[in-house]
């Protein structure tokens, strides 16, 4: 198996079974452990039997509709390697800049503190806890989830990324409230997809519901943090989602109706989409947005 012969021919059964061709490249680099330019040096050259071995059972299963970070077993995310499995929603490229916001705005608002008492609502792989946590020295981490087996591979992920992360499991705020928590931070990359949306068939059968899907109009999840989120939030505060990028006016229309107090902003992403909400308590925009 010639590297060059072996990657245009799974290129060309990616296009055949609806899979980005650009996945046949990155599922290699990250089996080989090698970069990306000192394989195209060799791209002439016989694959390792060993290599091109477990290389073909991987596609098998890509071809299948299988996300790869699943066959690989983890995900990098803001640099940090994040094992994943069906027990959590693989993290995406996107939440990347929803951690650089939260940073960004922990320094606008609080640049005088010593602690920043922080908790992901939801947290999954426990990606985003544990990247703001290793970004920001300041931050005390606490991160919940109702899943136990997803608490399990967040907890993994913590130990391997040397983070110092508190994890609790409830339901959304509830464990939070239950240990008498006051935040400055509240994060949460909650279920924002309405129930009935049609999605690929790689995220239905492979990553868990629980993480997916928000209710009828997918902000079923909203509406709890807003509820009980001034329980557990100081005077001055925010919080900080990832939302769907077609919600905007039906998130904003809720914001305004269950948090009157509050000021808040929706950020467009890289792709120019609206896909993050952040809500502030105690400050104004002209502290927070320039």
């Amino acid at each position: 198996m010639i590297f060059s012969e072996t990657v245009r021919r799974y290129e060309r059964l990616c296009e055949e079974n609806d899979v980005p061709a650009e996945t046949v490249m990155a599922y290699l680099v990250e089996l080989s452990q090698r970069e990306r330019y000192d394989l195209y040096v060799h791209f002439e050259e016989d694959m390792p039997a060993e290599l091109a071995d477990e290389f073909e059972k991987g596609m098998k299963r890509i071809l299948n509709q299988e996300p790869m970070s699943h066959v690989l077993g983890y995900s990098w995310f803001y640099g940090y390697k994040m094992e994943v499995n069906p027990d959590v929603l693989i993290p995406r490229v996107e939440t990347e800049e929803l951690c650089a916001q939260i940073l960004a705005r922990m320094d606008e608002i609080f640049p005088d503190r010593d602690e920043i008492v922080t908790a992901d609502v939801g947290t999954g792989s426990g990606a985003i806890a544990i990247t703001v946590k290793l970004e920001e020295p300041k931050v005390t981490m606490t991160a919940t989830d109702i899943s136990e087996e997803a608490l399990a591979v967040a907890k993994r992920n913590a130990a391997v990324n040397g983070a110092d992360v508190e994890f609790l499991c409830g339901d959304m705020v509830k464990p939070l409230i239950e240990a008498g928590k006051k935040l400055d931070v509240l994060i949460s990359n909650p279920p924002y997809i309405p129930r009935e949306e049609q999605m690929e068939r790689s995220v239905v059968d492979f990553e868990p519901h629980v993480a997916l899907f928000g209710g009828e109009d997918g902000l079923k999840f909203y509406r709890q943090i807003f509820r009980d989120c001034r329980q557990v939030l100081k005077e001055k505060a925010f919080m900080a989602f990832e939302m769907g990028w077609d919600q905007r006016e039906a998130m904003s229309a809720l914001v305004e109706s269950s948090l009157p107090e509050a000021n808040y902003e929706i950020l467009k992403d890289m792709n120019g989409k609206d896909r993050m909400l952040f809500v502030y308590f105690g400050c104004g925009n002209e502290e927070v947005c320039g």
